[in-house]
């Protein structure tokens, strides 16, 4: 059965401020959602695709699911988690083993 799923896109401070609770720098952050990563001006690497999205000025703003993926991936979404399949399944053959009444609790 399809999930459904709020996925707006956030401001550039939101964006921010989600990276910074989960202590991603901007190249960290780039390099999980698969963004480029450059050579800074000053040495180091930068993203400056990251930088445009965290950017008040800039108009462009990371769509909503990419949003909703990342917050997933850094385990920061308000209301759900990924969980690998393999250990889904090793919880519901845990709740079979135990009868019908512990499958209310999962």
């Amino acid at each position: 059965m399809p999930i459904t799923i709020q996925m707006p896109s956030p401001s550039g401070d939101e964006l921010k401020a989600a990276r910074i609770k989960v202590g991603l720098s901007q190249v960290e952050a780039a390099t999980l959602m698969g963004y480029p990563v450059q050579s800074g001006s000053r040495g180091g690497l930068q993203s400056r695709t990251w930088q445009a999205l965290e950017s008040a000025s800039d108009p462009r703003n990371m769509p909503g699911p990419i949003y909703a993926l990342f917050l997933l991936l850094t385990d920061s979404h308000p209301e759900f988690s990924l969980v690998k399949k393999a250990a889904l399944l090793e919880l519901e053959a845990d709740t079979a083993r135990l009868g019908t009444g512990a499958q209310g609790r999962i």
